[in-house]
């Protein structure tokens, strides 16, 4: 392949400014570490590319020049015709290749829902959930009592990533023993005190919603999620950082306080 000119570069740097400017412009914007790195490593796909542009084949001797006799009029063009082809083809060529090149490099990684719930938790140490209508299909104690406990299958994967690395606390205002007895079955059922490294000293039970506040000011975590937007108000002054599960759009409570609408949408990146 012939070695591209200073011209051939300069156009194949402007071809990627588009894409380094959307890169730079989304780093500004959220701030993603990985995104620094992608930035970080364009320099190495530009020097990388180059070199594969002027790599193949040693550098040709140049050969002198013979005399020939002059060709006729249609055999030049020809000639022309036939060298005109050959570049268009080699250009092309070449163009797909860089494409290439920058498109492997820069293909977006998937990160792990493990790292996704890390991230989102700001690699806090300690959090507090309430069980009903985060973690339960019920949302109320009186749906509990007059109910059997059913755990979300879809909560299981996020819960088992944040006992990993986080102290987990859960906790439930019931009205009757029996409504307690029936969510840590359905807990045990669903394999959270086995897998999910949860023990069940840490699934706490009161009577109230003033005891269930009590116990999250006491434990002060780095994060509490409930279901309650009068809880998670009375608490905002309090916590650090809290997730309100509602399917409602409403009006944010405090700028340390997010919403979703529910426990695995706001970890699902």
């Amino acid at each position: 392949m012939a070695d591209y000119s200073k011209e051939d570069f300069i156009q194949f740097i402007k071809r990627i400014g588009a894409y380094l400017s959307a890169k730079v412009s989304k780093v500004l914007n959220t701030q993603d570490i990985r995104s620094v790195w992608a930035i970080a490593g364009l320099a190495v796909a530009v020097i990388f590319t180059w070199r594969l542009f002027r790599a193949p084949g040693a550098p040709r001797r140049r050969q002198p020049k013979h005399q020939a006799p002059a060709p006729s009029s249609s055999g030049v063009n020809s000639h022309s015709d036939v060298n005109l082809f050959h570049s268009g083809v080699s250009s092309s060529s070449e163009d797909s290749r860089a494409q290439t090149v920058i498109d492997e490099f820069f293909q977006p990684v998937k990160p792990t829902l493990g790292q996704i719930v890390r991230q989102r938790l700001s690699d806090g140490r300690k959090v507090t959930c309430r069980l009903l209508g985060v973690i339960l299909e019920e949302s109320t104690p009186e749906e509990l009592q007059q109910n059997q406990a059913t755990v979300r299958s879809s909560v299981l994967d996020v819960l088992l990533e944040i006992t990993k690395f986080c102290d987990l606390y859960l906790m439930e205002t019931v009205l009757d023993d029996e409504s307690e007895k029936k969510v840590l079955l359905a807990l045990e059922n669903a394999g959270i005190f086995t897998s999910g490294g949860l023990v069940k000293d840490k699934v706490l039970f009161c009577s109230t919603d003033i005891g269930r506040t009590s116990f999250v000011r006491q434990l002060e975590p780095d994060w509490h999620i409930d279901s309650s937007r009068e809880i998670t108000t009375q608490l905002a002054r309090f916590i650090k950082y809290q997730l309100h599960i509602s399917t409602l759009k409403t009006e944010r409570i405090a700028s340390n306080v997010f919403s979703s609408s529910s426990l695995e949408q706001f970890f699902s990146g």
